[in-house]
């Protein structure tokens, strides 16, 4: 799609769409006119970030490969190549429709467990994100699509963290299959501390101290210390029992693996901060062009994405 910027330069438009992807369209409005001395309504916002949204995701559209036509590149893959994946989800408000949920997944690298250390854990770097208001049919179209740019498919170690969500773990076994499927180590957490406030509901203090030491057999990889302790006591196991190969956190961590994923939950939070805001209602097709944006934002590539547009 071609883009006519009217009476502003293609810098000024940039730094507007930017900007706009950022802010609320009035805040926009207001940075630009206290800090670039610009005059420009925040329903000329809107129209431009709108128009480029478009464009790019059009372009996007476009190159989406399914899975089962991507071709392998036997020359292309890279043994030591280290690549996270994580993916979650977040409620935005949408005309007419009510609560729908964004899904979100980040591609990231990390490091090999002889370059970390205390100061330096491990973690995903070089994030790239992708959303998607939507089913997971088409979160899932998308998301191979970045893994495919960031070369997930031929990299020598995968690994995929996340929560207890069924379809991500289904969507991780169909994207990828070689992949180390590892339950978020606070998510994990949460279950467990779920487990003593309902075995001690009137006993806060009781409660913490046995919720601590069963955190701790978990996090020694003995997860089926805690299916034990709650089956003594009544209590459901089927999440432990469901997950327990994604939580041997010992080995995990040996491995240098990513067990947080809190990359991701940033990353819902960031896009939510654009999108629930007070009184915000969003049009579908309004979602779809400012996640785009607000993709490459966060990722720092707008203005890779703009110079190539």
């Amino acid at each position: 799609m071609e883009l006519h910027y009217g009476s502003l330069s293609p810098l000024l438009t940039r730094n507007a769409v930017w900007l706009s992807s950022l802010l609320p369209y009035q805040q926009a409005e207001q940075v630009l006119a206290r800090i670039g001395g610009y005059t420009l309504p925040a329903t000329t916002l809107w129209e431009h970030t709108q128009q480029v949204g478009q464009s790019w995701l059009t372009a996007q559209q476009q190159r989406v490969v399914s899975v089962e036509r991507t071709r392998w590149e036997t020359g292309s893959y890279q043994a030591q190549e280290r690549k996270s994946v994580s993916m979650d989800g977040g409620m935005v408000q949408v005309r007419g429709e009510g609560w729908k949920e964004l899904k979100v997944g980040v591609v990231g690298t990390f490091l090999p467990p002889w370059e970390l250390s205390e100061s330096n854990t491990s973690r995903s770097h070089d994030l790239h994100y992708t959303a998607q208001l939507g089913g997971v049919e088409a979160f899932a179209a998308s998301l191979w699509q970045l893994a495919v740019q960031q070369r997930v498919p031929y990299a020598g170690q995968v690994v995929v963290t996340a929560d207890g969500a069924a379809w991500i773990w289904r969507l991780a076994a169909d994207l990828f299959p070689c992949s180390t499927q590892i339950v978020d180590w606070y998510h994990a957490s949460q279950q467990v501390s779920a487990l003593a406030q309902a075995h001690f509901p009137d006993a806060p203090q009781q409660a913490h101290a046995w919720g601590e030491a069963l955190k701790q057999c978990l996090w020694q990889g003995e997860c089926w210390q805690v299916i034990a302790h709650a089956h003594a006591t009544g209590l459901p196991t089927g999440y432990f029992e469901q997950h327990q190969r994604r939580m041997d956190y010992p080995a995990f961590r040996a491995q240098g693996y990513p067990i947080g994923s809190g990359t991701t939950e940033s990353g819902v939070k960031q896009y939510k901060q654009r999108f629930c805001g007070a009184g915000m209602r969003w049009s579908r097709p309004g979602v779809n062009r400012m996640v785009v944006l607000r993709s490459a934002v966060l990722e720092g590539s707008f203005d890779q994405r703009w110079a190539a547009a």
